[in-house]
């Protein structure tokens, strides 16, 4: 009895070796005829990811777009050779010339009946888009932010009445565009500088991120630092030359500095105080050489004070290289503002390999919208129904052909503006100005809040 039970028990553990041994081989046999083993891949392995082939050819549809001497008409152009571009694209340097985007969204594809994780390279032009309505703007109260909004801006502070500007929001076709969220935007700026330099639409434009970025609510704890930056109003001056900011939680500053035209404004004779000053076309303001390496993210804008009246008030007088002009073309300020937006956006390329922080947008310019003359000769802007001109950008080029000409082949980036801008002439400060003039209107301001709020939102969305 004994001796049986144990063959007996001997005859058990064979056949359960027996069925392991032949379930282990159905298993392996089945991995081998399905993907199940490339789950065990790392993710990283799974992605396609574009070749540095396919992004130099990409590179090699710009140029270098060149204007000599100032002439929009005698454009040069050199393109950059693709052993050249295939160095800067090995040392990941990222070659953009316009405000479109490229993003990588992970998407499952399917390849042999089995699904696969890869990417699909997705292109988005912020600037094509519509306006919709949205009754959950505007970001703040233009009555209420009164600690960074001038008056003069505040439309809610005027005799105006209708404020239905106010409630539409950009929407980019094809694009996700997330809304802006001030604490969120501020955590993701920490610990960097935000310099707006250019015109009054410039401080607009700084003004309307303060008042975002505070949500309109009075700040005590943000901090005025202009004394380190030099941006302190001096004796005899109407205003500082800029105002900055700093939000000490997040250690994020937020600039503006004035510079209408962007070229370096000398005055000739320093001791008199009716000299002539030398504007310097192609010398960037001193105050953005002296301080680019303490920025982050660089907003340049130009246009607005591009014309005679300008120049005579303000006693321009332009040099190129160190001396009055010699060049005829550039007599044409047309052609000098160019040759300005082409100079200044080469030289700011040209240090950006030394600042791998900094990024820049040079954002086209605000459109104007005077009717039946200019601001002083009967011109209006009466409009105050939104988007009687269609809400809607289809156009994938920029309205403003110079700057989006001189960032082409470049590292600055577009901040493409114009177009969006153009659809909302009710958005303006029209007849509604605090000191309003009897038959003078502004029809190139805006009210805020307003249009430069979504200039910020684009801004946001592309840092």
């Amino acid at each position: 009895m004994k001796g049986g039970n144990y063959y007996r028990l001997r005859g058990r553990h064979l056949s359960l070796t027996l069925i392991t041994v032949l379930f282990t081989t159905i298993l392996l046999w089945a991995c081998e005829k399905n993907n199940f083993v490339t789950t065990l891949l790392s993710g990283q392995d799974q992605f396609t990811w574009p070749s540095s082939e396919s992004l130099v050819d990409a590179a090699d549809n710009f140029s270098n777009s060149l204007t000599p001497k100032g002439h929009t008409e005698d454009k040069s152009s050199e393109s950059s050779s693709v052993e050249d571009t295939r160095i800067s694209v090995e040392k990941n340097v990222e070659i953009q010339s316009t405000n479109v985007t490229t993003s990588h969204v992970p998407q499952w594809t399917e390849s042999d009946g089995d699904k696969t994780f890869s990417t699909k390279k997705k292109v988005c032009n912020y600037a094509k888009g519509s306006w919709v309505a949205d009754n959950q703007r505007p970001f703040y109260s233009g009555s209420g932010c009164q600690q960074w909004l001038s008056g003069m801006w505040a439309c809610r502070l005027t005799q105006r009445t209708d404020f239905s500007y106010e409630g539409y929001r950009w929407q980019p076709k094809d694009c996700e565009f997330p809304e802006f969220e001030r604490s969120a935007f501020l955590r993701r700026m920490q610990d960097k500088t935000i310099a707006f330099i250019g015109d009054s639409l410039g401080r607009q434009q700084f003004q309307s991120l303060m008042c975002m970025a505070t949500g309109g609510e009075v700040s005590p704890e943000v901090e005025d630092i202009g004394r380190e930056y030099d941006l302190v109003k001096h004796r005899g001056s109407i205003r500082p030359d800029g105002w900055v900011y700093r939000f000490p939680k997040t250690n994020t500053t937020i600039l503006y500095y004035w510079s209408s035209t962007l070229a370096d404004l000398v005055p000739i004779n320093i001791t008199d105080p009716t000299t002539d000053v030398a504007m310097h076309l192609n010398r960037p303001p001193a105050f953005m050489r002296k301080n680019l390496h303490r920025f982050d993210v660089l907003v340049l804008n130009t246009g607005h004070h591009w014309n005679r009246g300008k120049f005579r008030g303000n006693r321009w007088v332009m040099y190129v290289n160190g001396k009055p002009i010699e060049d005829e073309g550039l007599v044409d300020l047309a052609n000098a503002k160019n040759f300005t937006v082409f100079s200044v956006t080469r030289w700011l390329d040209s240090q950006l390999s030394s600042h791998p922080q900094l990024k820049v947008f040079f954002r086209t310019i605000s459109p104007r919208h005077f009717l039946n003359g200019d601001w002083n000769s009967g011109g209006s802007c009466d409009n105050t129904t939104p988007l009687t001109g269609g809400s809607e950008v289809v156009q994938d080029k920029s309205s403003d052909e110079v700057v989006e000409g001189a960032v082409r082949g470049t590292r600055v980036k577009l901040l493409d503006i114009t177009a969006l801008s153009e659809l909302r002439d009710e958005g303006h400060i029209s007849r509604y100005s605090v000191k309003a003039t009897q038959g003078v209107n502004d029809c190139l301001h805006w009210c805020l809040p307003g249009i430069p709020d979504t200039w910020n939102e684009l801004l946001a969305a592309q840092v």
